[in-house]
């Protein structure tokens, strides 16, 4: 890594740091509803609708999603946008720190903040409720890895095609909820109608679900849901960079 990249990288860590709220809902926000879940009683009791595991076993990937989310959607546009807004970017371009290191270091940041937070929520998960660690830690990483690039990807997406803070705010929370939705935040993917999980499994928060669910229990993730996670990266990550302007 470059020293003007690593300087970038250090400075913006300690702006992200002094972020009270994107800190709460990227890093502590999912295990707090991981919790809350939890304590509802029959969340804990095992479900012959759903193979004989419980809801709070299914929510523990879901939460996960929901850090990518939080991290992807709602902190890292509003904060490029807000750079770009202020022709912070432009003046970049005249310095040795080009505005590319700004954009490297925020992807990092923030995936870095969302791997932290799902290792936090499969903890919690394990040490207050016995939720069985994953069987297929492999396929699990993977599959995490690949969801994490899909949802910055598509945060990316949103910042390029918002030019104000302000758009890209009211952007990020219209995805935010259908992200929400086919992650399976209000309702298990697993649980969904057959249709229904076919639909949802074609978009990159849905195929994660599934993949992570699928790791979870011990299996290898599907290659079909793998590669939607790994298409939807592709195609979000071209947009973004055609659409993207520094100022």
């Amino acid at each position: 890594m470059s020293t003007p990249t690593a300087t970038v990288l250090k400075t913006e860590a300690r702006l992200f740091g002094r972020e009270p709220g994107s800190l709460f809902w990227v890093m502590l926000s999912p295990t707090l509803l991981l919790v809350v879940l939890g304590l509802i009683p029959s969340f804990r009791e095992a479900s012959e609708d759903l193979g004989g595991r419980r809801v709070i076993d299914l929510y523990v990937p879901v939460s996960v999603l929901f850090a990518l989310i939080m991290s992807g959607l709602q902190a890292m546009p509003p904060v490029l946008s807000g750079y770009r807004e202020r022709g912070i970017l432009r003046r970049m371009s005249t310095t040795p720190v080009r505005p590319g290191a700004l954009l490297t270091a925020q992807l990092a940041l923030h995936a870095a903040a969302a791997l932290v937070s799902a290792l936090l929520v499969v903890a919690v998960g394990r040490l207050a409720f016995g939720v069985a660690l994953p069987g297929n830690p492999a396929g699990y990483l993977i599959a995490l890895l690949l969801a994490v690039a899909s949802g910055l990807a598509l945060g990316a997406t949103v910042c390029a095609v918002s030019r104000t803070q302000k758009i890209a705010t009211a952007v990020g929370s219209a995805v935010f909820f259908p992200a929400m939705f086919t992650a399976g935040v209000w309702v298990p993917v697993q649980a969904m109608p057959d249709t229904l999980q076919r639909i949802v499994g074609l978009t990159p928060f849905g195929a994660a679900s599934e993949a992570l669910d699928t790791a979870a229990s011990g299996g290898w993730p599907g290659w079909a849901a793998l590669g939607v996670m790994a298409l939807w990266t592709g195609v979000l990550t071209g947009a973004s960079v055609r659409w993207f302007r520094w100022q």
